[in-house]
């Protein structure tokens, strides 16, 4: 007799691990993500920021164009190569995302042309965008989230803390119209997602010291504020739906049962989209009915509807290392980097991604950073605050991270597409033992505007 966890299990295996049933490609996929700046310390213009995507799809030929309920556009898409201009969960956050490449070569020519444009249309309008991790302007914000389902969804339910009674919720819930990001996509064979996703989690301590960009006034002590703001959410009330495993998985039937073991909080069901108070998977599938609440146009109203098996469809998870139904491995825990900058994060992962063996041996060697009492996952909260801890030997540490850039270096070589260079930034914060959040903090402290920050942050070259 087929049970329903077997069910569950072929689903599971259909959506993330066939992808993955065929030979890996070396292409890149990255995704950017840019606070926008009202220069004039106000909220941004909605109606400025919609000339500037549609003087930006004629000049670039993108078609592909979706509008909220209010009829502004949200996402527009290029139908040769995949590039998309879209906005991320409100107007305060522009992202740029690539359809895959093999060169990161020939991405940073899209990227350069893109930015430029946008920044020079932007700032005619009294806006412009910065390459940081949290938005310096945030005070200044408005959080209505983009007119529709999803995202009108995902603010009304980010804001259910105290309903859903979320443990230590902070009370943030517009974090989502306030952090930004840097991610990479990259492909993964059948073979390889166990060791990638395992090595790659006892890389986290190593990127939280090399990428942390998003310093948060509201959180002084942080130099990376999105750890928090995420963890301490509603996307955080089943912490496995996000950050890291937190141990090694040991083959692909645990894999699936890690799985299993995430929750659902929403749904498009009955012609609406729904959310709810998380459940987890393996018992959502199994519940007769569940309630949720959904937006009817002008108010809230809740539906009840019967679960199923085919709603991992909107199984959402946020994992620092996320397996796709693309095929590939997301690697989501960077803040967004500064443009000068912004393609050493996709650059550090493609190049590790053909070292991996060798990566794995040294970060189990190392002393530096581990043998000190504490788990990967734990290092890595740790490393997002400005105060290094006392086991930090400075010399020893910086040497770990200047070896594991140079083994990004060399597979980069292996690539070769001519990449190396944008491991550059790395070597030199590898060698101070710094980033863009500790540099931004120290001159801050010294007494600079943070608009001079905001400036330097923002220039691509």
């Amino acid at each position: 007799m087929t049970t329903t966890r077997t069910l569950l299990d072929e689903a599971i295996y259909q959506k993330y691990i066939v992808p993955t049933e065929r030979e890996a490609g070396r292409w890149v996929g990255p995704e950017f993500e840019f606070p926008v700046i009202s220069l004039h310390k106000c909220p941004v213009s909605i109606p400025g920021l919609q000339e500037v995507v549609k003087a930006f799809a004629v000049r670039f030929g993108f078609s592909r164009i979706k509008r909220d309920d209010n009829g502004d556009i949200y996402s527009l898409a290029d139908p040769v190569t995949g590039d998309d201009l879209s906005f991320d969960c409100s107007f305060n956050t522009l992202e740029l995302s690539f359809g895959k490449e093999r060169s990161i070569v020939v991405l940073d020519g899209r990227f350069r042309q893109y930015y430029a444009f946008l920044q020079k249309a932007l700032r005619r309008r009294g806006m412009m965008l910065t390459g940081m991790g949290a938005n310096p302007y945030h005070r200044y914000n408005t959080y209505a989230p983009i007119a529709n389902d999803r995202y009108r969804m995902l603010a009304k339910y980010l804001r259910s803390y105290r309903e859903y009674g979320m443990p230590n919720a902070h009370d943030i819930p517009e974090f989502s119209m306030i952090c930004a990001a840097s991610q990479v996509q990259l492909d993964v064979a059948r073979d390889d997602i166990i060791e990638t996703i395992n090595t790659f989690g006892r890389l986290e301590p190593v990127k939280a010291l090399l990428f942390a960009n998003s310093l948060f006034d509201r959180l002084p002590d942080l130099l990376i504020s999105r750890d928090y703001l995420w963890r301490y959410s509603m996307q955080g009330y089943d912490p496995h739906n996000l950050d890291m495993y937190a141990m090694d998985l040991h083959d692909l039937d645990e894999y699936i049962a890690y799985v299993r073991s995430q929750s659902m909080y929403c749904v498009e069901k009955d012609g609406v989209y729904l959310h709810f108070k998380p459940i987890v998977l393996e018992d959502y599938v199994q519940r007769e009915a569940v309630e949720g609440t959904y937006f009817d146009g002008e108010t809230w109203r809740t539906h009840v509807f019967t679960p199923g098996i085919e709603d991992i469809a909107h199984l959402r998870t946020f994992k620092f290392e996320d397996l796709t139904y693309r095929g590939t491995i997301e690697f989501r825990s960077a803040c967004e980097q500064p443009v000068s900058e912004v393609f050493c994060h996709a650059a550090f992962h493609a190049g590790l991604a053909e070292r991996t063996d060798e990566l794995a041996a040294l970060l189990e060697a190392d002393t530096a950073l581990y043998g000190h009492g504490f788990t990967p996952a734990e290092l890595r909260e740790i490393f997002t605050y400005r105060e290094l801890p006392y086991f930090v030997d400075r010399r020893a540490v910086s040497d770990l991270l200047t070896r594991v850039v140079a083994l990004a270096e060399e597979g980069l070589h292996d690539r070769g597409m001519g990449e190396e260079r944008y491991l550059a930034p790395l070597y030199d914060r590898a060698a101070r033992l710094t980033n863009p959040a500790r540099e931004m903090a120290a001159g801050l402290a010294r007494g600079d505007a943070v608009e001079d920050w905001i400036e330097r942050y923002a220039a691509l070259d």
